[in-house]
């Protein structure tokens, strides 16, 4: 986030602090700085709020996420809904009545306070606190390369985890309930849950660039395609009999999930599923279409 923050600031930010907050002793005009990670356009009439006051960062940051997971959010989901979801779907006896619209709502509910929660993890980052980088020579490509089956691995863990913990009868009523209002869900339950249900499955993302060095554009194209995944597994999509269906978590097996509850945590890869003796195989006999066969 740092690194969108860097954008945002030299082709927007800068502008509209010195607008909303101009320091009123400096000129107006632009000019280029670097620093040890970036080159800065600088725009004059400077704000009063610089770029490393905390404040500032904190605002931006909110608006930059917020801006940020409407749009992969609307983007995705209806790209995936008009193109790959069956809308036959939605004759299934447990597709609930107005469910798309419910689903936005509860999405767009949940957004804020996820933002709110995710906040300290993105300042942190800004302060220079994770183990981003950017020169390649650093680790080299080899490391690059291997990084991003590392994050996905890493990272499909700690989701399982969190996951099966958030079905835990404790908690479950409260925080995760909600997501499995969705029996048959659409691209767009994808965010629709309790904004402490998503900000818990997202701790491992970010946690990850605090514990092991990864580049700081890679981590922003894995971010990007986290949210694309997420979105692509609820399209009830059941599929069965494709080379990779034992090792990968797809949509078959997130359908599985909403139907079944108790299988199939997994984010990415079927293996801690596969361990935790949670894995449930999609066959073409649990496709939720027979139901809706049934009563044609």
């Amino acid at each position: 986030m740092d690194l969108v923050l860097h954008l945002a600031d030299d082709y927007l930010f800068d502008k509209v602090w010195a607008r909303l907050l101009p320091f009123n002793d400096h000129p107006s005009y632009a000019s280029l700085s670097t620093s040890a990670n970036f080159t800065s356009i600088t725009y004059l009439q400077q704000s009063a709020w610089p770029r490393d006051y905390i404040p500032r960062q904190i605002i931006s940051l909110s608006v930059i996420t917020i801006m940020g997971i409407h749009c992969l959010y609307f983007l995705f989901a209806w790209l995936s809904y008009k193109f790959i979801f069956n809308h036959e779907m939605m004759r299934h006896p447990r597709f609930l009545e107005n469910q798309v619209k419910q689903e936005i709502q509860s999405s767009l509910r949940a957004f804020p306070t996820m933002t709110l929660l995710t906040l300290p993890w993105f300042q942190a980052e800004v302060m220079g606190y994770s183990k981003l980088y950017d020169n390649v020579e650093e680790y080299g490509w080899a490391y690059i390369v291997l990084s991003v089956p590392f994050f996905l691995l890493f990272t499909d863990y700690g989701i399982y985890w969190v996951h099966r913990l958030l079905h835990h009868p404790s908690i479950y009523k409260t925080f995760h309930k909600p997501h499995h209002k969705w029996i048959i869900p659409t691209p767009f339950a994808s965010h629709a849950f309790h904004p402490v249900d998503g900000y818990l499955q997202s701790v491992p993302y970010h946690l990850f660039i605090f514990i092991f060095p990864l580049h700081r554009w890679l981590y922003l194209g894995l971010f990007v395609f986290v949210n694309f995944w997420s979105i692509l597994i609820h399209d009830s999509d059941m599929v069965t009999g494709h080379a990779l269906e034992k090792v990968i978590n797809g949509p078959a097996h997130h359908t599985l999930h909403h139907l079944y509850f108790t299988v199939n945590y997994g984010q990415y890869f079927t293996w801690a599923d596969r361990v935790g003796g949670s894995y449930r195989q999609p066959e073409s006999s649990l496709d939720p279409m027979l139901e809706i066969k049934k009563q044609s």
